[in-house]
């Protein structure tokens, strides 16, 4: 293994610690469980699947946020649960094209 790739190598596994770290981090200041997010969130989108979850800040809050997929559309349901007091803050459908866009956007 060369230098260049040895540093490449432990440039990225510290990037991959910092996030985990970021992400325990949020974890231990939420007091709503993601598992109870997760009930809170279906309960808006009946008969939907969780197809990715995140906690974020989002305007100084603290968000459970849930992608929801619904049989029959391609749309997806996304739905933000404040991490300290268990209400639902946003509920928003998005569509494939915009669905698309965020994803250039996160990039």
């Amino acid at each position: 293994m060369n230098l260049k790739t040895l540093i490449c190598s432990v440039v990225a596994g510290c990037l991959l610690l910092g996030c985990a770290s970021t992400s325990t981090n949020l974890e231990a200041q939420a007091k709503v469980a993601k598992a109870d997010a997760e009930k809170i969130a279906l309960a808006k989108v009946p008969g939907g699947t969780i197809k990715e979850s995140g906690l974020e800040k989002e305007n100084g809050k603290l968000i459970w946020s849930f992608d929801i997929a619904t049989p029959g559309t391609k749309d997806i349901t996304e739905v933000q649960v404040d991490a300290i007091t268990g209400e639902v803050v946003g509920v928003a459908k998005e569509t494939p094209a915009q669905q698309e866009q965020e994803k250039k956007e996160k990039k």
